[in-house]
């Protein structure tokens, strides 16, 4: 699936880099996200992002877990992006795979948020000092 490789997005009011890495589990730690479920959450995820104008950077599926990198806008909290990505693939795949109908839900309500950018926190304090 294509990746954008620029650095930065652009909308009528702003320019920005806001790159979220996600991790989130599944119910009960339940290893079910292998071969054709993978596969089809992989697209899920692709098709929530292209949805949004968000911009896939990587993706790792685990049995258990997905690690997810992703550039979002400013329009829409980390929380907003995380939710979207889970409850559209919540519904996708326990519709189309029965044997998922066993957990009470997919995924947990938990997940891990981190952010990242092209400029570290050392670069960003020392522009910040200058302007003084």
């Amino acid at each position: 699936m294509p990746v954008n490789k620029e650095p930065y997005q652009w909308s009528r009011h702003a320019v920005h880099a806001v790159k979220y890495n996600f991790v989130w589990c599944l119910k009960r730690r339940a290893k079910v996200l292998k071969n054709e479920i993978a596969n089809r959450l992989e697209q899920v995820l692709f098709d929530v992002a292209d949805e949004h104008d968000w911009e896939i950077g990587s993706l790792a599926i685990r049995p258990d877990h997905v690690h997810l990198f992703v550039q979002a806008d400013t329009r829409h909290a980390p929380y907003q992006v995380i939710h979207r990505f889970k409850e559209k693939s919540a519904h996708v795949l326990r519709k189309e795979f029965d044997q998922l109908h066993r957990l009470p839900s997919l995924w947990t309500r938990s997940y891990f948020v981190s952010t990242t950018g092209k400029v570290s926190e050392e670069i960003v304090g020392r522009y910040i000092e200058d302007q003084s």
